[in-house]
């Protein structure tokens, strides 16, 4: 796509020892020149040209043309920044652990940390319930056989498996497991746990249903084999509307509430299976028998992740999932893993189950597509075999011990595969394991019975996630009881570490060096009272910073004027914030601009819907967000509006409504520059906002699937945010019918903030909040005399 600035593109690359240039400069493994005029006069919009009225007007001997839409020109190059760091990602882990297993020493040591890092970013942390064996699900009309013969018995069976996170409640169980135990007549050697794909059912993978054609059904094969298998039925891609509203999947539904609350999906499916080895595995059994695990696409995806995670699996079969993973932002939302393939693709989580083996059949994933309103599109494609051929060798290279089964018609449950597996938990030979398909009688009723537990398994998760969500505040306050209130300078202290991990951990932050900013300059147009420029700033390569600069007319030379960052909503535009009177913004950027205020209006990247969304799914498989991209944006054009000579530098306040209301309270709390901030239509109890499933205001139910930001339940909320921004001044704009919220959450929240200003630091006059009877907009009433006042503007 080409470049709307043709002034921007890169120039050669350098040896930078080659040239006494004091303008090269090294940007990661990119060099960059800039002329003397970029670093020192360009970065400087204002020159001295003065009009009759004495008005500055911006000169840049490089006054870009546009040729396209900068909003668009901004998406997309962020887009191939991530894209770039997916690919860096996966060199960078290969490396690492081909390091690592060259180092037999420490190589144990780096695989338990690894271990730790992936069960932290599963979200499994919970110590899962003790038992010695299942429970058979026998009612008075149901009896828990479901069917038997000469060979085989299958039963009905629950386990438990997590208790309710309330600590007066721990004694309850809060999450089961279900499915069915197949149990061979003649003495088993080994207990197989086979996990079916999340579009099939374990009556179907057991050949008591249609579904699954017979010499696919590897649990009943297994069984039929002489191995006790367990199947565990999991969340399935079941699609209705939820409340009324957005359509997902049952797999997405639970991912959103659990996702911001440091929980997973995968997480929670992992500590069933996990749950099962747990009573399987008898320490105090002198010899216990081999454990397997077994699965087709979610199946083999969740037998992936547990063997790596416990050395007690004898060994793993994974069909329909190995491959390379840095396409996975295409696949359903609820395999979003954040900062994933920072340590783990396919490769990596191989060699974690070494020297057990590991058997891969290269089967075509399930066909799945998904693209309706509401949910995140999403698609499973099956990887090219030279693709999955490239990661089983990077997977040897970092020590796993691979056997891999091409089936000819690419359809998953050969047989080969099936008993490549069961000779790695015996020591019988696979011509022993003949398996003869015997005639198993299919109940009446079982349809029925299969859809009652899909809606048992689903509400026991959302149960659990909303016992959480309940529980977060007191995990919250633990986290943050670090903050020293005994004076503000021993305040701002001890909130920096606090500052640095919403950085790192939450938001995400990209080691990159800003680049020059390389100042382009447009006049847009103009009023009685102000003119307006375009402005454009480099980033990071591939990365900008658009926006629209609105100067009075009433600037003078020996006068420095405050600066007001004016952000606009999702899908919106600079305009927007300063033309036409829009319902939500009404020009508040040029009546800010009318009153002697200079006003910046950014271009933020959260437009055009799903190409902005995916950027999210891009960004957190690298620990990242959209806000890793938006944090630097915002302090290269802070900087950039510091060195104007008719800006006060000190003087830099943030104003957003909206999703600039979220960007009132993520980015002033990082870019430190920013004197104060007012978030506008957006401030909550944001953690109920997005994990509640009963308040009708949660997203949860909406089409903003890349709203949910990782383990933020266990972390920061908006006074936690409020927190890193303070003792800087603080003010929330909220209309009574605005229906983002309710206001007893808005003041419930604030009501935190306003204590620790004015309760504990003693600054009660530096926050505040303006009630207005108004929906979904800029009031711009009290929050324009909170900038007058602490911008110190008359």
């Amino acid at each position: 796509m080409p470049r709307f600035f043709p002034q921007f593109e890169s120039r050669p690359t350098h040896d930078r020892h080659a040239t006494n240039s004091p303008h090269i400069q090294q940007n990661g493994t990119r060099v960059w020149r800039q002329s003397i005029c970029s670093a020192i006069g360009l970065t400087m919009l204002f020159v001295a040209k003065v009009t009759n009225a004495d008005i500055p007007a911006p000169i840049d001997t490089r006054l870009f043309t546009m040729t396209d839409d900068p909003a668009g020109q901004l998406v997309d190059g962020v887009d191939r920044f991530l894209l770039r760091k997916l690919d860096q990602a996966k060199e960078l882990r290969l490396q690492r652990w081909k390091q690592s297993y060259n180092k037999e020493a420490s190589h144990q040591k780096f695989i338990a940390t690894q271990r730790t890092q992936l069960a932290e970013i599963l979200g499994i942390r919970s110590s899962r319930i003790p038992f010695d064996a299942l429970v058979l699900i026998n009612t008075t009309s149901t009896p828990a056989l479901v069917t038997s013969n000469d060979s085989l018995r299958i039963e009905r069976v629950r386990w438990p498996v997590l208790t309710d996170p309330d600590p007066l409640r721990t004694h309850l169980t809060s999450i089961t497991g279900e499915g069915l135990l197949l149990t061979p007549t003649t003495p088993y050697k080994a207990t197989v746990i086979a996990i079916p794909d999340a579009d099939h059912t374990p009556e179907q993978l057991s050949g008591l249903t249609d579904g699954i054609p017979a010499q696919r059904q590897y649990a009943r094969q297994l069984a039929e084999a002489g191995f006790r298998v367990i199947v565990p039925a999991i969340i399935s891609r079941h699609t209705e509307a939820r409340n009324g509203r957005a359509i997902m999947t049952d797999r997405e539904f639970i991912y959103r509430s659990s996702f911001i609350l440091g929980q997973h999906l995968i997480g929670y499916e992992i500590q069933k299976v996990l749950a099962l080895v747990d009573m399987i595995h008898k320490p105090y059994v002198h010899e216990t028998q081999p454990i397997g695990v077994i699965g087709y696409g979610e199946g083999g995806m969740l037998s992936m992740f547990a063997a790596a995670l416990d050395p007690r699996i004898s060994s793993a079969a994974v069909s329909g999932y190995f491959g390379p993973r840095e396409r996975c932002w295409e696949e359903p939302l609820d395999r979003n893993v954040f900062s994933l393939l920072n340590n783990f693709g396919a490769a990596q989580l191989t060699a974690m189950i070494a020297p057990r083996p590991c058997v891969v059949e290269t089967a075509d994933v399930p066909q799945f597509r998904f693209s309706k309103s509401g949910g995140a599109p999403a698609a499973l494609t099956s990887p090219q075999p030279a693709a999955i051929e490239q990661e089983a060798r990077s997977a040897r290279e970092s020590g796993a011990q691979l056997r891999i089964i091409n089936p000819d018609d690419r359809g998953f449950g050969s047989t080969e595969w099936i008993e490549q597996f069961a000779d790695t938990l015996t020591d019988r030979p696979s011509d022993a394991l003949a398996i003869e398909h015997t005639q198993l009688k299919k109940p009446i009723g079982l349809n029925e019975l299969i859809e009652q537990r899909r809606l048992r398994q689903l509400e026991e998760l959302d149960r659990h996630n909303q016992a959480m969500l309940r529980e977060s505040p007191f995990v919250r306050k633990a986290y943050m009881s670090k903050l020293d209130t005994s004076s503000i300078q021993a305040f701002e202290t001890s909130a920096e570490p606090y500052r640095e991990s919403f950085r790192k951990d939450i938001i995400g932050h990209f080691d990159e060096t800003l680049l020059l900013p390389n100042a382009h300059s447009r006049k847009l147009s103009e009023t009685d009272h102000w003119t307006a420029y375009e402005i454009w700033l480099d980033v990071f390569p591939d990365v900008g910073a658009y926006g629209v600069l609105l100067l009075p007319k009433n600037l003078t030379r020996n006068e420095r004027h405050p600066v007001v960052v004016c952000q606009h909503g999702l899908e919106g535009r600079p305009v927007d914030t300063f033309q036409n009177d829009h319902q939500a913004y009404h020009d508040y950027a040029a009546k800010l601009c009318e009153q002697g205020f200079i006003t910046f209006a950014p271009q933020n990247i959260y437009i055009f819907t799903d190409r902005f969304r995916t950027l999210q799914r891009k960004a957190n498989l690298l620990g990242k967000t959209l806000f890793s991209v938006i944090v630097p944006q915002h302090q290269q054009i802070v900087n950039w509006l510091k060195s104007q000579p008719y800006v006060d530098g000190d003087r830099i306040a943030f104003y957003g409504l909206s999703y600039g209301g979220k960007s009132a309270m993520r980015i002033p709390a990082l870019v430190t520059d920013y004197c104060l901030s007012i978030c506008s239509a957006d401030f909550n109890e944001w953690v109920l906002k997005n994990a509640s499933t009963r308040h009708r205001f949660s997203y949860v139910w909406t089409g903003e699937y890349e709203i949910f930001e990782w383990n933020l339940g266990r972390t920061f909320n908006y006074s936690e945010m409020a927190a890193l921004i303070c003792p800087r001044p603080f003010m929330v704009e909220r209309g009574h019918f605005d229906g983002v919220g309710e206001d007893n959450w808005v003041a419930h929240e604030f009501a935190k903030v306003r204590h620790l200003y004015a309760a504990k630091l003693k600054i009660p006059e530096r926050t505040e909040i303006e009630w207005f009877a108004g929906p979904h907009t800029i009031n711009g009433n009290a929050t324009f005399d909170f900038l007058h006042r602490h911008l110190n503007w008359k």
